[in-house]
């Protein structure tokens, strides 16, 4: 969308986080408002942590503004002053994304998990009664074992530098994803059927491995929530190419959550 189309119609979105300088939304989704035919723009607004509890608030009452994607350190924030959250945000603890609806309230929901699963499925990966390991238990490792155990995976393994870390966020899961155990445990890919690394390692050029893998079978899937240009894999799914495995990188994550931000965005 030019400056020109721009009007006093043009609908607000907006990304918060501290910082938002390395954030490329405003560009992706205005592109995407543009070629659905919305009149809409998406921009960064940066808040400074120690003043979010004042402005997010007051952001909200903004009439012309329809919705937020949510970055750090501000998902939590969100979660709190949201009028509905939905399933996965709730059990998560977290949410990225906001919408208004028409009678004015906020609702709030997590799309991390949701991205990778539609990234995993798009490909034609079917995960119902499947053994997943999950390595990091942050906000990113919640979320994609919650949608992991919605879309049918029938056993997750988390697993973090910080034990005590893993088995909180097991104990907290198992209790809100009927038909899935969630446990706790070490790096041991041997007995999985999905291995996906949901920790900030591999953000570096030069980072290696989030585990000491040395060898994937060729019928287990790899993904990797870290964002890196094509043709520049991360150790892990470098590895798993090598492998003969089946990968789902950062990209495909991040097409899955644009596809997923939008039609919440737009829900009727």
């Amino acid at each position: 969308m030019s400056a020109a189309s721009i009007t006093g119609r043009t609908r607000l979105y907006g990304i918060v986080g501290d910082p938002v300088a390395q954030v490329r939304s405003p560009e992706v989704y205005t592109r995407k408002f543009a070629e659905a035919g919305i009149d809409a723009v998406l921009v960064p607004m940066h808040i400074a942590a120690s003043e979010v509890g004042a402005v997010l608030p007051a952001l909200l009452r903004l009439k012309n503004l329809d919705g937020l994607l949510v970055t750090s350190p501000f998902k939590t924030h969100a979660l709190a002053i949201a009028d509905e959250v939905h399933s996965r945000g709730g059990r998560i603890g977290a949410v990225n994304a906001l919408r208004r609806d028409d009678e004015g309230r906020w609702h709030a929901d997590m799309f991390d998990g949701e991205g990778f699963v539609r990234g995993l499925l798009a490909k034609g990966h079917d995960v119902k009664a499947k053994r997943a390991l999950v390595l990091g238990c942050g906000g990113a490792g919640a979320a994609i074992a919650v949608s992991l155990a919605d879309a049918g995976v029938a056993h997750i393994t988390l697993c973090d530098i910080d034990r005590a870390k893993a088995s909180a966020l097991a104990a907290q899961l198992s209790a809100s994803c009927d038909g899935c155990e969630i446990v706790a445990g070490e790096s041991d890919a041997h007995d999985v059927d999905i291995i996906v690394n949901a920790s900030v390692v591999g953000m570096k050029a030069n980072d290696g491995m989030p585990a000491p893998f040395a060898r994937f079978r060729s019928d287990q899937l790899v993904g990797d929530v870290v964002l890196r240009p094509p043709g520049e894999p991360t150790a892990l799914i470098a590895k798993a190419i090598e492998c003969g495995c089946p990968v789902v990188t950062g990209i495909d994550m991040h097409s899955g959550q644009i596809d997923a931000i939008l039609e919440f965005f737009h829900a009727a």
